[in-house]
């Protein structure tokens, strides 16, 4: 059998309960205006990035609410449940060749999923301003780690200790997963924290790399620039940049 035949089989790279009706969620996905309040995170090119992504290259089933994303085997798809939603990223992939290193791309589907499901349930509806940072540390301890969120307790529940810059922060632990954590974060106007970190590798990056992306709502502009000031310094202090500091 050659390459290009072997048999295709399914691979759920995340799945969450979003606590909105079907045609809401799927709306959501859909709606380049929507999308830029859960995808990724602010940047000059996000408009461009998304319509590229879920616009031209995307195939989408209004009857069964799937987005399939064209040239790679990725796609959305939205299950009602009631009031409630299943929403999954499924992967198609060679049978057998299926594993479980780091993938930039599914680590990406992870964040940005919880990012939706977190929207919907905190800020439905609502503007979120981010600030985003990326590189390799100077020295050999990654982000979740440094920031002390490797001993955080399960899903759902409470957490209060020194988070980066900030003496004092608290919230819930809204999603754990092999290589990233999300946090939300009172003081960011009940935001969200997400982190993940890329192992080390020989060829490239020996430290490994971390990205962190900050999910605000509700910030002055006053407030929202001094918790960039205080963020940028923790993590000059720490890391190199490989991307833009925000939006």
């Amino acid at each position: 059998m050659t390459e290009s035949a072997k048999p295709m089989e399914d691979h759920v790279l995340v799945e969450v309960t979003v606590p909105a009706p079907a045609d809401a969620v799927w709306a959501a996905l859909r709606d380049p205006r929507q999308i830029s309040n859960w995808f990724g995170w602010e940047t000059d090119g996000l408009k461009d990035e998304i319509d590229f992504i879920f616009i031209t290259h995307a195939e989408a089933d209004e009857a069964t609410r799937t987005v399939t994303f064209v040239g790679v085997n990725d796609r959305y798809e939205v299950e009602a449940r009631g009031d409630s939603s299943v929403v999954r990223v499924v992967r198609s992939a060679p049978a057998g060749e299926w594993t479980d290193v780091f993938d930039g791309m599914v680590e990406g589907w992870i964040s940005f999923t919880h990012q939706l499901a977190f929207a919907f349930a905190r800020h439905p509806g609502q503007t979120r301003r981010t600030l985003f940072f990326s590189g390799p540390p100077h020295a050999d301890q990654l982000g979740r780690s440094l920031l002390g969120l490797d001993a955080a307790p399960a899903p759902g529940e409470p957490w209060s200790m020194p988070l980066g810059p900030d003496a004092d922060a608290s919230g819930q632990v809204w999603f754990t997963a092999r290589h990233q954590i999300g946090v939300t974060v009172d003081a960011w106007g009940d935001g969200l924290l997400v982190v993940v970190d890329s192992p080390p590798r020989e060829d490239k990056r020996p430290r490994g790399s971390t990205m962190l992306t900050l999910t605000t709502y509700g910030l002055s502009g006053a407030a929202f620039v001094d918790l960039e000031a205080r963020w940028k310094g923790w993590w000059d202090a720490r890391f190199d940049n490989a991307e833009p500091h925000a939006s």
